[in-house]
């Protein structure tokens, strides 16, 4: 019969439609079950991410003992105060001094004539034990108020100075407030044989308000070269017209600055002759002080606020310079002819505040 049916045109050709139709249907089915599957389970795609960490490195500078410049010991005393010690410096009897070569610091002041005294700063070494100790002055105030409340260690003053001073931003440890820390050196003569027993003993006194002092110079890297530097060998000091402590030279030996006073070497109690690695020379005018002496002259004070010349022995020559402290709590500045801050040889430097005029070229 199906035969019979596909013979007739019409019949087959409703016969091919139909079959055309039901494969469509099939193929159409198919995909939507294709679909189903792939929507049930849908593909996963895992993504790697690779964070990449950089680490960038600081490395700072070298910590330095702040009076000196020299990398810091690490014992722990640039933490700690600066301790100011007033030795005397009278020819010929405070010779030699103990500890001058310690200190990080050392200032020589006029105080009567032509006599000087030594202002000691202690900081990064301690020394043990140091003298002869003498009485203030009223110049001492300016050198000790930059440093940031530092201890004073001195004898004794008379009733004006003494006032200035326990009134000053500084730790009173000098002989009345803390005896048991000196003593009198028998072999010495009074007055100049106070001495102070140890500067790490004092400066383990607690006392509020105290901190590590500033920066006083400013210091050159290694290799750097001294802007200005006149070759200069020696120079020559005085302080008055007498003879008093002077004259006073200082002749570069290759390392520092070889000391003489009163035409001898200038050596500490140990025989060590001062050499510093600096030597600024501070023309500073003096005024009266408004104070007597026992011989009824009037005390000279140091005018250390203002500005004025000055000579810098650094680096094996002479820098031409000019000095400057526009108040008294003011750390003193020292620049060239371009303005520029003169930069000292790491290490130990000696300030000498002589009048203007006061100093020669050899």
């Amino acid at each position: 019969m199906l035969a019979s049916i596909l013979d007739s045109p019409r019949k087959r050709v409703i016969a091919v439609v139909a079959a055309i139709a039901l494969v469509a249907a099939v193929t159409v089915a198919v995909a939507v079950l294709a679909g189903d599957e792939e929507e049930a389970a849908p593909t996963t795609t895992t993504t790697t991410t690779t964070t990449t960490s950089s680490s960038t490195t600081t490395t700072e500078p070298p910590a330095v003992a702040p009076l000196t410049g020299l990398p810091d010991p690490g014992t722990g005393q640039t933490a700690r105060p600066a301790l100011v010690v007033k030795i005397d410096n009278v020819e010929p009897k405070a010779r030699p001094q103990a500890g001058i070569n310690q200190a990080d610091v050392v200032y020589e002041e006029r105080v009567e004539g032509s006599v000087t005294r030594l202002l000691a700063i202690f900081h990064s070494t301690d020394a043990a034990p140091v003298g002869p100790v003498r009485s203030a002055r009223s110049s001492d105030i300016a050198v000790l108020t930059p440093l940031n409340r530092p201890y004073f260690a001195w004898s004794g003053a008379n009733a004006t100075f003494a006032g200035l001073i326990r009134a000053a931003a500084l730790v009173d440890v000098g002989y009345d407030a803390q005896p048991g820390h000196y003593y009198r050196e028998r072999s010495r003569s009074a007055p100049s044989n106070l001495m102070l027993r140890s500067t790490a003993d004092l400066l383990a006194i607690p006392a509020e308000g105290s901190s590590p002092p500033p920066p006083l110079f400013t210091y050159r890297a290694e290799g750097e070269e001294t802007p200005h530097l006149e070759p200069v060998t020696a120079v020559r000091v005085v302080y008055g017209t007498s003879a008093g402590s002077a004259p006073v030279e200082y002749r570069w030996n290759g390392e520092g600055w070889a000391r003489t006073q009163a035409g001898t070497p200038h050596v500490d109690a140990d025989g060590v002759q001062v050499a510093p690695a600096n030597v600024i020379i501070q023309f500073t005018p003096y005024h009266g002080s408004g104070v007597a002496d026992q011989f009824g002259n009037d005390i000279p004070e140091a005018a250390l606020v203002g500005e004025g010349d000055a000579w810098i022995l650094t680096n094996g020559g002479l820098v031409a310079a000019r000095w400057s402290k526009p108040s008294l709590e003011a750390v003193t500045t020292y620049t060239d002819v371009d303005g520029n801050p003169v930069r000292l040889t790491p290490g130990r430097t000696w300030v000498a505040l002589p009048p203007p005029g006061g100093a020669t070229k050899l």
